[in-house]
């Protein structure tokens, strides 16, 4: 190994992930290069992009307050309202690419198709038939693009039409229409309020129970509130919480909801000011899961029946890395085992940014991550011993577990712990550089690019 070769990292994907990525990178004096299949940086946050992996729609906006959302070294603007457009926030991205100078270590409307081990480092192929030698590797192709299908389908024919939730873009499409929203997140919450304003009839169904937590709780963004419970062990923080909110708008069954079967802070939090208000005025009708289709009849599990015109699936994304091979991704990547979500533990210089699940905001999240990943690639953090990292690993797990049940436990993380554990951290990688820890280091590779193939 030559430790006087500066370390060449790829960075896969131009969303909040990808970017703040490649300027933590670029800040430690790492060689980057990056791609983006669209046109421009931003992610899911750009409506138009060329990408067209986006699932934005015209009113979409922060679920999470600008405080809670911004990076802590590049905050919204202070004159912005609490929870922003989400135009602002894919001009706000943009306004960050360009500040750090991140915008121009990427090469766009550039696909990856391939990401493989090639001795010490790594061999990225692009659509174009390019081909980089690198020496590590961040994936940041985030997970909110492939849209996840009711599997197996539900018997019967549906007569109507039926859209996923990731293709919605306008309330237009709804006008005059019976709309049968099926799911509980927060993008069901705001196309069921959306097409209530011009449809016919809107019946928003669930199988499950979830907490409807309003944008703002006793005058102040909701999750300001958790965030200074954060001290606390969850289960305590939890019981807080789910008085105050049982206090300001009461339980989801008294909305003719289902009862959740989890605590609060025991899922993703489904966060909306305006679902409750629709429902308690007759313009979004809750009913039950889906039994089976008749034409446009839809029966639902109680044995009622409504008609429906369109169908929208608001049923999630699946995690899908196209460029991995499956031997890396393990059964399910949704299951893949990663050190601090970051450190692929076969091979450390396979790294990931914004594979996980947050009980809060992404953007600080990833930044935390970014923050780990470059540090090591810049040989400033070291990682403990394999036996260490597989027995932390396996902890988180029995603990998410235990907080969340079975579904996607690997990826979950509690937004507050992760942040002050990702800096804590930093601090322990260096102090085991000091004690002797090796650091990363990197092996003398020709140029960066080659020219696509003839």
């Amino acid at each position: 190994m030559s430790t006087s070769a500066a370390p060449r990292i790829a960075v896969i994907g131009g969303g909040a992930a990808g970017i703040t990525a490649v300027k933590e990178l670029i800040e430690r004096g790492v060689d980057v290069i990056a791609f983006e299949k669209g046109d421009r940086v931003g992610g899911l946050w750009v409506q138009d992009n060329t990408s067209g992996l986006s699932p934005a729609y015209d009113s979409l906006h922060l679920n999470t307050s600008k405080g809670r959302t911004e990076f802590a070294d590049y905050p919204m603007p202070a004159e912005w309202e609490d929870y922003p457009a989400g135009t602002k926030v894919a001009g706000w991205l943009q306004d960050y690419a360009e500040t750090f100078g991140v915008t121009q270590k990427y090469r766009f409307n550039t696909t990856v198709t391939s990401v493989r081990k090639d001795g010490a480092g790594w061999i990225i192929e692009t659509d174009d038939r390019a081909r980089f030698e690198v020496d590590g590797v961040v994936v940041a192709n985030g997970h909110n693009w492939d849209p996840r299908w009711p599997e197996p389908g539900y018997p019967g024919d549906f007569a109507g039409e039926q859209m996923h939730a990731h293709d919605y873009r306008s309330a237009e499409t709804f006008r005059n229409k019976r709309v049968l929203v099926v799911g509980m997140g927060n993008s069901a919450m705001d196309i069921a309020v959306d097409a209530s304003h011009v449809a016919q009839d809107v019946m928003l169904s669930a199988r499950h129970g979830s907490f409807i937590v309003p944008k703002y709780l006793f005058g102040k963004p909701a999750d300001a509130t958790n965030g200074a419970l954060s001290v606390l062990p969850w289960r305590i923080r939890q019981v807080i919480a789910q008085t105050m909110l049982g206090l300001a708008v009461g339980k989801p069954q008294h909305y003719g909801l289902l009862e959740p079967s989890f605590g609060l802070f025991q899922n993703h939090p489904t966060i909306s000011d305006t679902i409750l208000h629709r429902i308690t005025h007759g313009e979004v009708r809750p009913v039950r899961g889906i039994e089976r289709f008749d034409g446009h009849t839809v029966h639902m599990t109680d044995g009622s029946e409504v008609q429906a015109d369109i169908i929208v699936w608001a049923t999630g994304y699946r995690v899908t890395i196209p460029f991995l091979e499956q031997s890396w991704l393990t059964d399910n990547a949704e299951n893949m085992p990663l050190y601090k979500r970051v450190f692929h533990t076969e091979d450390p210089s396979l790294t990931f940014v914004g594979l996980m699940q947050s009980t809060g905001a992404a953007m600080p999240v990833v930044e935390a991550q970014s923050k780990l990943a470059a540090a090591y690639f810049a040989g400033e953090y070291a990682l403990p011993a394999k036996g260490r990292i597989d027995r932390a690993i396996a902890k988180a797990y029995d603990a998410a577990v235990d907080r969340w049940g079975s579904k996607r436990p690997m990826m979950r993380i509690d937004f507050d712990a992760f942040i002050a554990d990702s800096a804590a951290e930093l601090k322990r990688g260096a102090a085991r550089i000091r004690t002797g820890r090796p650091a990363f280091t990197t092996t003398s590779r020709p140029a960066t690019t080659h020219a696509p193939a003839a």
